[in-house]
């Protein structure tokens, strides 16, 4: 969330930055409303407290000197009626204070592009070349019913649209890049975890999932708990509440998990193969450091998750996201997208962000400076590295022949345990 104290001193940098966002900034000028009458009240709150605290000093002489115990004078009446109410009225400002400030978003960074949508995000590098066939190339849904290893039907009778079960080879060989990514991860020096996939309201809070993004994800009945929508929750959220030593940054976790969002608003997108899927699998790779060296650690996990791709022989493009295509929490986020030749287009297969301070300040993660100063609020970063069905769907349509068989890249076979799928 953003710091108090920015919305009251620097309100036209939020402004610009929920402008640049495309948003509307109303909620910046309620919240300093609204701020400015809780302020009001507590400053007439303490003028009460003071004049019940004279009337009881008064109330002591009283009864020192008569030695009977005095009747309440109305006027102490009147003040703690008038302190439970305002008590009351500050209680009902402030939590309407906290509502507003879970649902502004971040502020982008100067760097960020400005734009209106995705059609305005700046194409950063491109690596790779991209593979030419004699050929018309198959979309992965196409191999992998000819390969027999992605069984939509079945999936869709088992848990509905965006449902895919892999069979065969085609679960050996998420399981291989799910091991892949790990194993890249450590070299890397992100220590794994290997986290629970539900979490509470507070750890989504945190990240914030919650409350905005209430309809994407799927809750447990009865339950202060949600199936994570990413490996991010849990991750950043380890170290919630916490006030961590500087020696100890920057932190750096890795983790499998299985992923579920709802996908709501995306009916009719994707409606077909891998990519928009209820239920999926990720490797995730996150960060805490200190606000000097957040810019530095983007670019360090943006490159992490990209070895994932140049090991893989991957052709893809570096992107950073305009300000009208930022994420909710994020200040600057690059997404990598992978080329699918049997799609003909680039893909989403990793976004990699910097949050800055918001995301610890909604879960109170801090850490302490080496000369003993005060308490700092850490910035979190994290990127997926990367999303395994968008990765399998990308060796599938890179790497297939003529007759639907699937080379498999040089740093995967020893995980895989060969070196192609047959046809």
């Amino acid at each position: 969330m953003i710091d108090r104290n920015v919305l009251r001193s620097s309100p036209e940098s939020v402004i610009a930055g929920l402008c640049a966002r495309g948003l509307n900034p109303d909620s910046v000028t309620e919240w300093r409303e609204l701020d400015g009458k809780r302020r009001e009240k507590t400053r007439i709150m303490e003028e009460l407290r003071q004049r019940k605290a004279a009337a009881a000093r008064q109330h002591a002489l009283n009864l020192r000197q008569d030695n009977v115990e005095p009747a309440a004078t109305p006027d102490a009446k009147e003040i703690k009626a008038g302190l439970a109410l305002i008590t009351d009225e500050i209680g009902a400002l402030e939590e309407r204070l906290s509502s507003l400030e879970l649902m502004i978003p971040n502020v982008p960074d100067e760097s960020v592009p400005v734009g209106a949508d995705a059609g305005d995000n700046r194409v950063e590098r491109v690596v790779g070349e991209i593979p030419s066939f004699d050929f018309q190339p198959r979309p992965h849904w196409d191999l992998g019913t000819l390969l027999g290893i992605l069984d939509f039907e079945r999936g869709a009778k088992l848990a509905g649209a965006r449902s895919t079960v892999l069979v065969g080879d085609g679960a050996r060989l998420e399981r291989a890049l799910i091991n892949f990514m790990l194993d890249t991860a450590y070299e890397h020096g992100y220590l794994e975890m290997f986290p629970p996939f539900l979490a509470n309201e507070a750890s989504l809070i945190g990240t914030g999932q919650l409350p905005k993004f209430k309809a994407e994800l799927f809750k447990v009945e009865g339950k202060d708990l949600y199936a994570i929508p990413t490996a991010e929750v849990p991750l950043t959220n380890h170290h919630r509440d916490e006030i961590l030593a500087e020696q100890q940054l920057p932190l750096r976790y890795t983790a499998y998990t299985r992923c579920f969002r709802a996908e709501a608003g995306s009916h009719g997108r994707d409606v077909r193969g891998l990519i928009r899927q209820h239920e999926f699998n990720k490797v995730e790779l996150v960060q805490l450091t200190t606000p000097e060296r957040s810019a530095d650690a983007l670019e360090e996990l943006t490159a992490h998750a990209e070895s994932v791709l140049q090991r893989l022989g991957l052709p893809y493009r570096v992107v950073s996201l305009s300000t009208g295509d930022l994420g909710f929490s994020a200040a600057k986020t690059y997404d990598l997208e992978v080329w699918l030749p049997g799609q003909d287009c680039y893909r989403e297969i990793s976004s990699c962000s910097v949050f800055g301070d918001f995301q610890a300040r909604r879960a109170s993660i801090r850490y302490r400076p080496r000369g003993g100063e005060k308490p700092r609020f850490v910035h979190t970063l994290n990127g997926s590295g990367l999303a395994v069905g968008r990765t399998l769907v990308a060796i599938l349509e890179n790497n297939q022949e003529t007759d639907g068989s699937i080379r498999i890249p040089a740093a995967l076979q020893s995980y895989f345990r060969g070196d192609r799928i047959p046809s």
